[in-house]
C-alpha cells in the first residue's frame, strides 16, 4: 500500500491506496474520483506504519480493499460508514 502524508500548519492529511490503484479514475454517477500520484503515491508502507500516521491524522483518504481494510481492523474506520465506487471500497476520517 502507498503512504503520503500532506503536512499544512497543524494539519496532517493521510492519504493511502492499494498500489494498483494509482492513476486510476473511477466513476459512480456524475462522480469522478481519480487517484491521483501526486495525493496518493508516497511511500510504500506496512500496515503498522500505516495505521499509525491515521491514527494520528487529522484527516485521511483511503482506497482500496486492503487499506479501508486495515484501517477497519485497527478500529479507525466504522465498517458502516465505507463508500464503493466502481466496487473499490473508500473512507474518509476526519478529526474535529
Amino acid at each position: 500500500m502507498y503512504l503520503k502524508i500532506h503536512k499544512s500548519g497543524n494539519q496532517m492529511i493521510v492519504a493511502v491506496c492499494d498500489r494498483e490503484l494509482i492513476g486510476k479514475k473511477l466513476r459512480k454517477g456524475e462522480l469522478v474520483v481519480e487517484i491521483a500520484e501526486s495525493f496518493y503515491k508516497g511511500e510504500i508502507a506496512p500496515e503498522e506504519k500505516i495505521i499509525e500516521a491515521i491514527a494520528n491524522a487529522t484527516t485521511a483518504n483511503i482506497f482500496g480493499k486492503r487499506a479501508v481494510q486495515c484501517a477497519i481492523d485497527a478500529g479507525l474506520i466504522d465498517p458502516g460508514c465505507i463508500i464503493y465506487i466502481e466496487g473499490i471500497p473508500h473512507a474518509q476520517l476526519y478529526r474535529l
